[in-house]
């Protein structure tokens, strides 16, 4: 039986190293500052979620909770289409589609592959698995999903874009009227848009299988604005992230009586 040749690390000719790394430098601290920020956004996010109260402050809703598509909901900003369970949170419902949005996302595959499991955790570092069976196998086998959960991100944004309309209404539901919590929901759905158009998924959709562009100017346009948007990916990645929490924080100190909503007109 012929022997198979080691690879990666292993094969002929690589130095027999048994430090793990020859770097001097922090290596570590961008995977550790990566673990530390999902954690954190992970740990949240659930807190909210579970606590189904303090998402609504006329005519402010979190993101967390919209679209609140049951009875049990808050406020108005949505059609009531059905009845869950009353000891279930509307927003177990709505996080599947933009957890499974990030979930997938090619960058964010990258930091929780290098942070959390360490494959690999830097460049020129070593990571401690012998194997690597890419994502084809259960359960990364559903990364291959994200292109779908991208539709349904853009008609979630889509929602979030209709909540900074209506919030431009007073509490007595006049319009015209604009607050500092107008200017946050305006931010946050600008910054989910501009978010999920800088994605590869979106970038091959827009411009991919053209073989020649001259015959598709429309397209051509597009996928450079898109190609453009796609070079700050991970920064709007992380923006993003940071922005939706912190919209959902500031609507839930509005609905707590902890702070009123300054008004500029």
């Amino acid at each position: 039986m012929t022997a198979v040749a080691p690879a990666g690390t292993g094969a002929d000719g690589r130095p027999r190293l048994a430090a793990r790394t020859l770097r001097t430098d922090r290596w570590w601290l961008q995977p550790l500052l990566t673990v530390a920020a999902l954690v954190a956004f992970i740990v949240y996010s659930t807190v909210r979620a579970f606590e189904n109260a303090h998402y609504f402050a006329e005519p402010y809703i979190s993101p967390f909770y919209s679209p609140c598509l049951t009875t049990s909901c808050e406020g108005d900003t949505f059609p009531e289409l059905f009845s869950g369970p009353s000891f279930l949170s509307p927003a177990l419902y709505i996080l599947i589609v933009p957890l499974g949005f990030r979930l997938t996302c090619y960058y964010y595959r990258k930091a929780y592959y290098r942070s959390f499991w360490l494959s690999p955790p830097a460049c020129a570092v070593a990571e401690p698995h012998r194997s690597y069976t890419g994502e084809t196998r259960f359960p990364l086998v559903f990364q291959n999903l994200h292109r779908y959960f991208f539709y349904a991100g853009l008609a979630f944004n889509a929602v979030l874009t209709y909540d900074a309309v209506l919030a431009f209404r007073n509490s007595e539901g006049e319009w015209f009227h604009m607050g500092v919590g107008t200017l946050v929901l305006l931010t946050n759905a600008a910054l989910l848009w501009l978010y999920s158009l800088s994605c590869h998924s979106c970038r091959h959709i827009v411009g991919g299988r053209l073989v020649h562009f001259s015959r598709h100017p429309i397209r051509y346009r597009a996928w450079t604005f898109v190609s453009r948007l796609n070079g700050k990916h991970m920064q709007l990645a992380w923006v993003s992230l940071v922005f939706v929490a912190f919209t959902d924080f500031y609507v839930r100190l509005l609905a707590t009586g902890a702070l009123d909503d300054p008004r500029f007109f």
